[in-house]
């Protein structure tokens, strides 16, 4: 049933668009890696991977602009931002606005900078209504300053929508954060669906980052087994790191604090560094 409501979803969203108005079959090397990290099932630590992700590329030296595009705004106060009193968000910037110069946002941490996010994008989708090429909007932005950046981190929400289409067309890769709980296959058979149609149609050089797990507990039995299934079901990028449920990552947000700053010694800042090495030593690997 999935694959059939939201093909059709895709395919709507995707008439009338040329793929090689914006694309060419070679990167640019000079330029930041963007990656959109995605997951249409909710509650899978989605969010909180790109706020510590995010933090731990720019702990290591790496000059990061993180993009919110969740209504829910949790990744922009995750990061010491007041939501609700920034004047310029994603929303300005999607419904024409502001210009994406005026919507960064300066973090309180170094190399950090981002582009916030609060409920007023929910109404971005019938404001674009009849617009041309609207699945582009965000990338014709982001490439105005992608070079200023060695990564581009984008939250997308967990859904299928006009928002999550313009981060998978932005996007270099999609990196997708697995929690280890009984459904975690079926959440990511949704999602695969959804990038492969987003490459056939609108971004053909959009490809896997790979998978993360997510709130791992060694406690448990079923933690390893859905590590095992999905290594062994998936033929996808697994990132060696595995994220530990840990109750230090769970209160950080709630003072507008990566991990690696609310509590730098925590096995879950630990986890996010050694991902972040990871995912800048694949970028040497492949770029």
């Amino acid at each position: 049933m999935f694959h059939v409501k939201h093909s059709c979803v895709i395919l709507h969203l995707c008439q009338n668009v040329s793929r090689e108005t914006f694309f060419t079959s070679e990167r640019k090397i000079n330029m930041g890696r963007i990656i959109a990290i995605a997951n249409q099932k909710g509650g899978v630590g989605k969010t909180t991977t790109s706020i510590n992700l995010s933090a731990c590329l720019a702990e290591a030296g790496q000059k990061v602009l993180t993009i919110d595009v969740d209504p829910q705004g949790n990744t922009s106060s995750g990061l010491g931002i007041d939501k609700n009193a920034v004047e310029n968000t994603i929303y300005e910037l999607i419904i024409g606005e502001a210009e994406i110069e005026d919507v960064i946002l300066e973090t309180e941490f170094e190399n950090l900078s981002i582009i916030a996010s609060n409920v007023n994008l929910a109404a971005a989708e019938i404001e674009l209504i009849g617009i041309n090429e609207k699945e582009y909007i965000l990338k014709r932005a982001v490439e105005k300053v992608r070079e200023n950046y060695d990564f581009v981190i984008i939250d997308c929400p967990p859904s299928l929508n006009m928002l999550t289409i313009n981060a998978m067309t932005t996007a270099d890769t999609v990196l997708v954060p697995i929690q280890c709980e009984y459904y975690a296959l079926e959440g990511l058979s949704q999602l695969l669906h959804t990038v492969n149609l987003v490459k056939q149609r609108l971004n053909p050089t959009l490809e896997m980052e790979g998978v993360v797990f997510t709130m791992y507990d060694a406690r448990t039995n079923l933690s390893l087994q859905v590590v095992e299934n999905v290594k062994s079901n998936l033929k996808q990028t697994i990132y060696k790191t595995i994220i530990p449920r840990n109750i230090r990552l769970a209160e950080a947000p709630s003072h507008g604090m990566p991990i690696n700053i609310y509590d730098s010694r925590s096995t879950g800042a630990e986890s996010y560094r050694l991902l972040a090495e990871e995912v800048i030593h694949r970028g040497e690997e492949e770029w």
